[in-house]
């Protein structure tokens, strides 16, 4: 069995050491659907999911040392997004579409979307961008595969955590643990397809 999500990941790190991974899924076997994935300074790994359903999905798939379920509110217009879920609050622009990003539009989406191709060029993805895989299992008896169809840089942000300002905009680095594999290490949004094969 196949779940597809459709939508969009930003991974985004501050200076403070804070690194978060949001993803913003417009269509899923879930619903529209807004979480949060959040690795704090000290290796701490956080999800904010808006139901106990996602909590639970999300919490199967990748791995997490605390889950809270609260609301979690996403809006994008335009090329600014607005993320507010529990202790996080972050304002971020996307500017150009990236050298990358250029070549993921390019491809076709139903090749972009498929298996054979996503698993091909996994290689290439990992050589490319430090801790990205486009496919592998972070447990679960789950196998994953990210299908990137476009990519735009973050210009700037405003990322808060308990009130508390994260300072400026960094890399994503180190690589967050949550699953086998990480976002790009330059902050970003990248369109995707993610494909979940179950074996239930």
């Amino acid at each position: 069995m196949i779940d597809r999500f459709d939508g969009h990941i930003a991974g985004l790190g501050t200076a403070a050491g804070l690194r978060i991974v949001v993803g913003h899924w417009e269509r899923s076997p879930l619903g529209a659907f807004t979480d949060v994935m959040a690795e704090q300074p000290d290796g701490h790994r956080l999800l904010l999911a808006p139901t106990p359903a996602v909590a639970e999905f999300v919490s199967a798939t990748y791995t997490f040392d605390e889950v809270r379920i609260l609301p979690v509110f996403a809006a994008v217009d335009g090329p600014r997004w607005t993320v507010r879920a529990g202790p996080l609050e972050a304002t971020f622009r996307t500017g150009r579409r990236a050298a990358l990003g250029l070549l993921l539009a390019a491809v076709p989406t139903r090749v972009a979307t498929s298996i054979p191709w996503v698993s091909a060029i996994d290689v290439v993805a990992r050589r490319v961008l430090p801790g990205v895989r486009t496919r592998g299992s972070a447990g679960g008896g789950r196998e994953e595969f990210y299908c990137a169809r476009d990519m735009r840089r973050v210009s700037a942000a405003d990322i808060r955590w308990d009130g508390a300002g994260q300072g400026e905009l960094t890399p994503v680095a180190p690589p967050v643990r949550f699953g086998f594999g990480s976002t790009p290490p330059g902050p970003s949004v990248v369109q995707v397809t993610t494909l979940i094969r179950r074996r239930d």
